[in-house]
């Protein structure tokens, strides 16, 4: 019995070395996945892959921003974009994984440190079994 995976490393691969420009997609509604969590995984796959840590992180800033016509605004960090960042205790370039290592978010002006966000989580739980 053959088992398909819905991420193929192979047509992944093929690709990215067809030049086709990727975008991260699971903040897509799907039944186990996450918007935010599951980005961390598909990144993580996009390396398995053989896209570059760079070429992942991409995947979810600049291509998309190329896509939707939207490069004036967002896509990169600089003066006059939209400020929505998420700061790292370390380098992704290094090591893709290490966008799990979150320092701080910052999204729509406000700053969320560690204790923010578990709030945020626990909000979302709480509101989740009620």
């Amino acid at each position: 019995m053959v088992i398909r995976s819905y991420f193929s490393f192979d047509r992944t691969r093929d690709l990215k070395s067809a030049g086709v420009k990727l975008l991260a997609g699971t903040d897509m509604p799907q039944a186990f996945v996450y918007p935010g969590f599951s980005l961390h995984d598909e990144l993580t796959l996009l390396v398995r892959s053989g896209l570059t840590p760079i070429e992942a992180l991409r995947t979810a800033t600049y291509n998309p921003a190329e896509y939707l016509g939207a490069l004036d605004s967002l896509g990169t960090v600089s003066q006059g974009k939209v400020a929505d960042l998420v700061l790292l205790d370390a380098d992704p370039l290094a090591d893709i994984r290490n966008t799990r290592r979150i320092s701080v978010v910052i999204a729509n002006g406000r700053v969320f440190d560690a204790a923010a966000r578990a709030g945020l989580l626990t909000h979302v739980e709480t509101a989740l079994k009620h």
